[in-house]
């Protein structure tokens, strides 16, 4: 059974806890904390949200196992080789010494450190190794994402080869659910209603919880659609608009053009998420930007574009570069304004200062999705938000407004919906040099790209009626202050959007002749009521809006939001009305 962090307990807000050096728990860390020593467990698998402070929880465990000659060694597990460097910081600050450059050719490590930090591959290559290490020394093994055990068969098996004979063994993950059907080691397993089997996490601390215990930022999706022009490779010049209903392959060519560094949508947005980290700046005066870029040559054409747009350089962070930890290590402690990165999701870039992220991958799976937006929630003090700028594509809006909705990982479950499949995601975190390839008809020439600011998502709500880039309607949004609480920050969308409305139906008043709605039209507008009516039953019942959003769909049918028809959005604004007069 889960437990989620009580209520009656407050946060602490230490300066730099997201590195492990907190002096005083969370609420949320104390009730694991707490737990897990009324349990005695030998594994326990803690899933709590990105930001949320795993590193200094697991840390304090370890010391108390460590102290009371429970164990007599501790090893690490992580996914890439800059968490190995970032988790052996966190622990030198609370006393534990960790070997991040422990090779396999090597054996064994010097006395002077308690234990080692290693990779999932590195333990797949050498099992034996790091199981004679485990039987030798009381051994607690800490796995970080341990997800990512589940990679790959051989990963799997050679974490289970390992550290079977461990004394303690303590899971971590800030995104447990995965679409393949690999078990992920050490982690229990029950059958659900369906007769599925599903995760079970001995503590679990979500994203909504830790937003109200004010752990981690609210995050503010601004989305851009616009005009997208370009030539396919057998000479046929196509255009779409996006964020309007496209084929699976016109949305795939239609968001490709604007990524492309080539065209203006992506230098338009960019310019955008500028002045926005401009304006938040005002309230967080370090506060940073990460733009996630696909590949190397576009992340370089990207820095380009932000040295343009800003008159100051940005960091890039390539994969395979052998510097990127000591980049980001000085990107986190400096005043710059933006770091570029291919992808690095799964790779660490843990940087509690920044607040301003660009979402310019063509990735959509669900776990790279919420691993990115994780980049950008580490909370140092009440009131700073965080605000990420993604196209309007149904797949990324859809995420977005489901960011509250709690995932367990199922094995043995129906096939995924289409574009929701996160089997992709060691894939789309690996060293990539060239551009994706999204259609059959790529590779094309992007001949021109514009960007509209389309609308603006928070708390599964959304707000904005649409408009041009540099229009005091974008501004409304792109102004909001820096330092907001999560209930203040909806307040003041609504508030934009009531005045934005307004002054539309006043111009058309003005009109003499009021025109038919375009299909697009429409759908803005019944998707607008239907998140007036969530966020009037927010108020009514205190579920969050992306919880109604889902319960929702499950009772009406249907994709998310972002990708449902005018009937089906129009079936649930007759369903919420109805709950709203037979409920109480």
């Amino acid at each position: 059974m889960s437990t989620f962090a009580a209520s009656h307990l407050s946060p602490s807000y230490p300066d730099r806890a997201a590195w492990g050096t907190a002096p005083k728990l969370r609420a949320w860390q104390q009730e694991a904390f707490d737990l897990y020593f009324r349990r005695e467990p030998r594994d326990f698998l803690t899933v709590a949200t990105p930001g949320a402070g795993k590193t200094t929880y697991a840390l304090r465990i370890a010391s108390e196992l460590l102290s009371r000659g429970v164990i007599r060694a501790v090893t690490i597990v992580t996914p890439t080789e800059h968490l190995k460097r970032q988790w052996a910081d966190a622990a030198g600050r609370v006393g534990l010494g960790i070997d991040p450059e422990f090779k396999n050719s090597q054996g064994t490590t010097s006395r002077d450190y308690t234990g080692v930090a290693v990779t999932y591959a590195q333990v797949a290559m050498h099992p034996a190794l790091h199981r004679a290490r485990t039987e030798a020394r009381k051994t607690l093994v800490i796995f970080d994402e341990i997800h990512h055990a589940g990679d790959a068969k051989s990963w799997g098996d050679g974490v289970r080869e390992a550290f079977e004979p461990a004394a303690r063994r303590l899971q971590l993950t800030g995104t447990p659910f995965r679409s393949d059907d690999n078990p992920i080691p050490f982690v229990g397993y029950e059958e659900d209603a369906e007769g599925f089997k599903r995760s079970v996490a001995d503590y679990s601390y979500g994203y909504g919880p830790a937003l109200d215990d004010g752990v981690v930022r609210p995050v503010i999706f601004l989305a851009y659609s616009g005009e997208m022009k370009w030539r396919t490779r057998a000479g046929d010049e196509l255009a779409a608009t996006l964020g309007t209903p496209l084929t699976k392959d016109q949305l795939s060519q239609a968001w490709r053009a604007a990524l492309d560094p080539k065209g203006d949508w992506i230098r338009q947005v960019m310019q955008a998420a500028d002045r926005r980290l401009t304006e938040v700046r005002r309230g967080v005066t370090d506060a940073g930007g990460l733009v996630i870029a696909t590949d190397h040559e576009t992340a370089r054409a990207y820095a380009r574009h932000l040295r343009n747009i800003t008159g100051e350089g940005a960091t890039v962070v390539l994969s395979d570069d052998p510097g990127a930890s000591k980049k980001i290590k000085q990107f986190a402690a400096s005043q710059d304004r933006w770091l570029v990165a291919v992808r690095m999701v799964s790779e660490g870039v843990d940087i509690p200062r920044l607040c301003v992220g660009v979402y310019a991958t063509s990735t959509s799976t669900p776990l790279f999705f919420a691993q990115a937006v994780g980049r950008f929630v580490r909370a140092r003090k009440r009131g700073e938000t965080a605000s990420v700028f993604l196209p309007s594509v149904p797949m990324l809006m859809g995420l977005a407004n489901e960011m509250e909705v709690e995932r367990d990982h199922v094995l043995n479950k129906r096939p995924p919906e289409d574009g929701l499949d996160d089997s992709l995601l060691e894939q789309a975190n690996r060293k990539q040099d060239n551009p994706d390839v999204l259609g059959d008809e790529l590779p094309f020439e992007t001949m021109e790209t514009s960007a509209t600011f389309d609308r603006v998502l928070f708390d599964g709500g959304e707000f904005g009626t649409g408009a041009e880039i540099g229009s005091a309607e974008e501004e409304d949004f792109l102004g909001l202050p820096g330092l907001l609480e999560p209930d203040q920050v909806a307040t003041l969308l609504r508030k934009r959007q009531s005045d934005q409305q307004a002054a539309k139906r006043k111009q058309a008043s003005a009109e003499p002749a009021a025109q038919t709605l375009a299909p697009h039209e429409q759908i803005a507008e019944l998707r607008r009521e239907l998140n007036g009516l969530v966020g009037a039953w927010n108020h009514r019942t205190g579920q969050p809006h992306g919880v109604i959003h889902a319960e929702l769909r499950r009772v009406c049918g249907g994709p998310p939001i972002a990708q449902a028809t005018a009937e089906q959005i129009q079936e649930r604004i007759d369903m919420i009305r109805r709950w709203a007069t037979q409920r109480r």
